[in-house]
């Protein structure tokens, strides 16, 4: 339908803390014709040198982020522009481990600090709105664009052709649609083309 990259969660490598689904990922990412990136818990650089050598072309890492700063400065000078940094919020926190537990972090100051260890593009979903078919929180989304000045792909709450177009002139660089494509509130092609106008 024209997606031009599909994104990829392993939920049971979020929750256990290692990919839980490696083979069905593998097998997605060898019939694709388009780019993807894959995220749920990349927690090591061999796992994302494994996730990288089998197709998939950029990871999503979190709760990593949070837990072991080395290792994404690590990941950022060996992979560069192949590592995404995902931000989960709730009400303003960083939270992690497939968004059970809360940290003390403000999402745009982790950003920064982000920033400084050599992270060049974040996912940014707000749990409270994400897979509710609301609207994305564009305050917050707007906060880290411009407090970061790199990349962000906006997540969670997008619903509407117009939310699209309003994460767009807001400077984020895509979005991550998920539900409202299951449920038809969302038509790709439409969506690509009203985008592209």
């Amino acid at each position: 339908m024209g997606a031009p990259r599909i994104h990829i969660v392993d939920l049971d490598g979020a929750a256990q803390g290692e990919p839980g689904n490696l083979e069905i990922i593998r097998n997605i990412a060898h019939v694709l014709l388009v780019p993807s990136q894959l995220g749920g818990g990349l927690r090591d650089l061999d796992t994302i040198r494994q996730a990288l050598t089998m197709g998939i072309e950029r990871v999503i890492l979190g709760t990593v982020a949070v837990e072991n700063p080395e290792l994404i400065k690590e990941a950022c000078r060996n992979f560069n522009d192949y590592i995404i940094v995902s931000i989960d919020a709730r009400d303003g926190k960083v939270a992690t481990h497939g968004w059970q537990k809360e940290t003390g972090w403000e999402t745009v100051d982790f950003a920064k600090y982000l920033v400084k260890l050599g992270v060049r593009r974040f996912i940014y979903t707000d749990i409270v709105r994400d897979g509710t078919l609301t609207e994305p929180n564009f305050t917050a989304i707007s906060e880290l664009v411009h407090a970061t000045q790199v990349p962000v792909i906006a997540a969670g709450g997008i619903s509407s052709i117009l939310h699209l177009k309003m994460l767009k002139q807001l400077g984020v660089e895509g979005t991550i649609i998920g539900k409202a494509l299951y449920t038809g509130d969302i038509n790709l092609k439409e969506a690509l083309n009203e985008l592209n106008k």
